[in-house]
């Protein structure tokens, strides 16, 4: 049966800079990855019912599994829902993810929902890959450089 993960942070921005980063080709290819691995990005139109296509490389082995998916939904600032669908056959599925943004005193409240992982991803694995992915989303977003 598909799992479900559920990740929260707080990150010391404005909920538009993280927004960004999860609309911007180049700053996913930066902060999605988790560590040892590289992101190409092979297609991306972030809008409703826009598509996305990219491929994780592991820099160990080489090797790489390609996804891609659709924008459910964008609210600026506020909220994403979008579709994830890996290309491989023994992945099958496709995954729903949710991220809510929210002012708060000191940033952004950011919650993940992740639903419908295949079962052969284990759920430990894939907690342990977003929570390095979001470290570096916060070392992305948290520095104010105004130059």
């Amino acid at each position: 049966m598909p799992s479900t993960v559920r990740l929260h942070r707080v990150l010391a921005t404005k909920p538009e800079k993280v927004y960004r980063a999860f609309t911007e080709a180049d700053a996913l290819a930066k902060w999605l990855p988790p560590n040892g691995f590289t992101c190409t990005v092979h297609s991306f139109d972030a809008k409703v019912g826009g598509t996305f296509k990219m491929s994780f490389r592991n820099f160990t082995t080489g090797d790489s599994h390609s996804f891609g998916g659709e924008y459910l939904e964008l609210v600026p600032g506020e909220r994403l829902r979008y579709t994830d669908r890996f290309d491989d056959p023994n992945l099958p599925g496709e995954i729903q993810v949710t991220v809510i943004l929210k002012k708060v005193s000191c940033g952004t409240d950011l919650d993940i929902t992740q639903a419908g992982i295949p079962d052969a991803i284990p759920v430990e694995a894939c907690y342990l890959g977003w929570q390095e992915s979001l470290r570096n989303l916060a070392k992305l977003v948290e520095p104010e450089i105004n130059q």
